[in-house]
């Protein structure tokens, strides 16, 4: 897709067309993107960051005032919105750990979120899932009726969060009589923030306690029917959690990702035994001077590198190249899954191009491979800006897939 504003930003870019296309599910408004998108300089966090926080603010106060006038739905739809800008507002500010204005706007974020949650019929639960002496922190939509009801897992990947999923795919599945929870794991927004958790490649021991949370707790799931929706980097966590943790009924990767130390060696000129050396190796100068050098030519790089260091709670570049090394589906992890997988495709990756065919080929469980296209409006990562058509698909193959 030809970028509509940040011709020469793919990473900025991308970041737009990803709160342009939350408006499928109300996290934000055409005009509202557009016009803030106008004012921001390309390639400047800070402008990014003013720009989005001052209309999460204005946002927000209408919200607010709606709110107290009685007008409830107009209020919901608001802080939805409003949840989404300042979610936005702090996305690059990552490669400073302590900038104080992380925690503002995420915290902004999560309790616009929560207002909105307490307006939705029936309300969005916030809930608590005990994990290693802390909780993970998610949402639970509970779909109407009495009986046990299918449920679908969702989690983010190496950026987004639990309250995003709101729009990648909570709404979706509650549209189509799905329990659903959201959760926040180790490296993402809640985990991060509130216990330092930065990721773990063993994402089952994150899955398996959150399915005996939903079997153990909540009489309403049916246990033969939880599945598991990965997105994003989430593509390689939840394809992984599946391997291991088998009262899955099918996983759902948006999209394949099968290993990412593909991505951390490909800018590295040399043959990538040689390149993972010198990325784990106490020293290696001539590399953190190529990462150093990539990083000024390259926004998607630069942006990666600084959140990755903070999601990996890593010190330096290198190190956080180091650490995708450990995500892999190789080495017969991928052949462990037994049950029902689609992965998805996107034709215009930007982050992950060719890893969803490769996790596809690797599978040898009952398996489906959609491709989304470029020509149809849905060729971005994780299909931004066509929400609406890739959850028809996604949740149809469920459907078929659960007899739902």
């Amino acid at each position: 897709m030809k970028p509509m504003l940040f011709e020469d930003d793919p990473q900025f870019w991308y970041e737009t067309l990803r709160a342009l296309g939350h408006a499928a599910y109300g996290g934000s408004d055409f005009g509202e993107v557009v016009a803030t998108a106008e004012k921001i300089t390309a390639g400047d966090y800070d402008s990014w960051y003013e720009q989005w926080s001052a209309t999460a603010e204005r946002t927000a106060t209408e919200a607010r005032t709606a709110l107290a006038g009685g007008h409830r739905v107009t209020a919901r739809d608001a802080f939805l919105r409003a949840s989404n800008y300042f979610r936005s507002a702090e996305f690059f500010l990552h490669g400073n750990p302590d900038d104080p204005r992380i925690a503002a706007s995420y915290e902004r974020s999560v309790d616009c979120f929560h207002a909105a949650a307490r307006l939705f019929e029936p309300k969005i639960e916030p809930v608590e899932i005990p994990f290693e002496g802390t909780v993970l922190r998610g949402y639970f939509y509970r779909a109407p009726g009495d009986a046990p009801a299918p449920t679908i897992v969702m989690h983010n990947g190496f950026d987004g969060s639990a309250e995003e999923m709101h729009f990648f795919g909570g709404a979706a599945g509650l549209e189509r009589g799905y329990h659903v929870l959201t959760f926040d794991g180790p490296g993402q927004p809640a985990a991060r923030f509130h216990d330092g958790l930065p990721f773990r490649p063993d994402w089952e021991s994150v899955i398996t306690p959150v399915v005996d949370w939903l079997t153990d707790t909540r009489p309403e799931v049916d246990p033969e029917r939880i599945s598991l929706l990965g997105l994003s980097m989430g593509g390689l966590l939840a394809p992984r959690a599946a391997a291991f943790e088998h009262r899955l009924a099918a996983v759902i990767a948006v999209d394949g990702v099968y290993d990412l130390g593909q991505v951390s060696t490909k800018n590295l000129p040399m043959p990538r035994p040689e390149a993972e050396a010198l990325l784990r190796a106490e020293h290696a100068p001539e590399i953190d001077a190529a990462i150093e050098a990539l990083m000024k030519t390259d926004s998607t790089a630069r942006w990666a590198i600084t959140h990755g260091s903070y999601a990996m709670d890593v010190a330096t570049p290198r190190q956080f190249l180091a650490s995708y090394l450990d995500y892999t589906l190789a080495d017969g992890i991928a052949e462990k899954i037994t049950c029902p997988t689609l992965v998805c495709e996107a034709e215009d990756d930007l982050f992950f191009a060719g890893q969803a065919q490769q996790l596809y080929d690797h599978l040898s469980c009952p398996k489906t491979l959609q491709l989304f296209t470029v020509a149809e409006g849905a060729g971005a990562h994780c299909h931004t800006g066509a929400q609406r058509l890739a959850m028809g698909r996604i949740l149809d193959w469920l459907d078929t897939t659960l007899n739902h």
